[in-house]
């Protein structure tokens, strides 16, 4: 692999992870273009996904470090025995819906991950990602969006946008598309419609991490992958900070049916290339 794959590679695994495009559809088809095969990329795959974690930390941190120091206190209080008290505490109270989201993530993940990883090699199987992904972020520019913050969020709503993340692991579906549409549908606020679904990202990302590091180890390191390895990492937690901010103003500008235009195009391109060319 050179520093340019590496620098792409890196740039569009930024930027997909947060903008409603899709990370693993693209890096899949650039995959293929560059004729990298899967396994010879884990380890950057999983560096990858560190670098976008870092642009979640950066942008978030104020948030997360309420979260860590909640925490404690939470279990300080369930050990006292004063309790949960959810409604009284904003920032335990999302601490909680981020776990209780983060379920049904896993488990479609670790029930399905075969399914879809044997995605990522039809041509057909990632176009229809991406026209799924155009068709609900044609639907997230039409919600209206109400008044619906922390307060009255349910555990409904976090167990439906842990779902929808869920699905989002098949090649070709926004992540954060897919978790913006569940918080909008549910009549979240876009502003902390955006914020709680880059946050759920943060357990989703190291559960992947986590899962895949035990493989790329085992198939070993490349000495002559570490500096293009360092050089995609550093351009995915870059253009990672960059999607970010970019898709907080997007959101509360209503520009998201942009994007479905692109992803359109791009999974009918797709689709026909599967069906016809490849």
């Amino acid at each position: 692999m050179s520093y340019i794959e590496a620098i792409i590679l890196g740039l569009v695994q930024g930027l997909g992870e947060f903008l409603p495009i899709s990370s693993s559809g693209h890096l899949a088809l650039l995959q293929n273009l560059f004729g990298i095969e899967g396994d010879q990329i884990l380890f950057f795959a999983v560096m990858l996904h560190l670098g976008t974690l870092v642009s979640v930390f950066i942008v978030y941190w104020k948030d997360i470090c309420e979260l860590v120091v909640e925490l404690f206190v939470t279990i300080k209080d369930l050990c006292t025995g004063k309790g949960l008290h959810l409604q009284e505490r904003p920032v335990r109270k999302l601490g909680v819906m981020i776990i209780v989201a983060t379920i049904p993530t896993a488990i479609i993940g670790l029930a399905f991950n075969d399914l879809f990883e044997s995605f990522y090699g039809s041509f057909v199987a990632i176009g229809i990602g991406f026209l799924f992904t155009g068709i609900i972020m044609f639907l997230a520019e039409r919600m209206g969006s109400s008044k619906k913050e922390i307060g009255e969020m349910g555990f409904g709503t976090a167990i439906l946008v842990g779902t929808m993340q869920g699905i989002a692991i098949c090649p070709g579906v926004s992540r954060s598309g897919s978790t913006l549409v569940g918080g909008l549908s549910t009549g979240l606020t876009r502003e902390f419609a955006v914020r709680f679904a880059f946050l759920i990202s943060i357990p989703s990302i190291l559960g992947s991490v986590v899962l895949e590091v035990p493989d790329a180890v085992a198939q070993g390191i490349d000495p002559a992958l570490l500096g293009p390895i360092a050089a995609g990492m550093v351009v995915a937690a870059i253009s990672g900070y960059a999607a970010i901010k970019g898709m907080i103003k997007l959101v509360s500008n209503g520009k998201l049916s942009y994007f479905s235009y692109y992803v359109w195009a791009l999974g009918a391109f797709t689709v026909i290339y599967g069906l016809f060319i490849a």
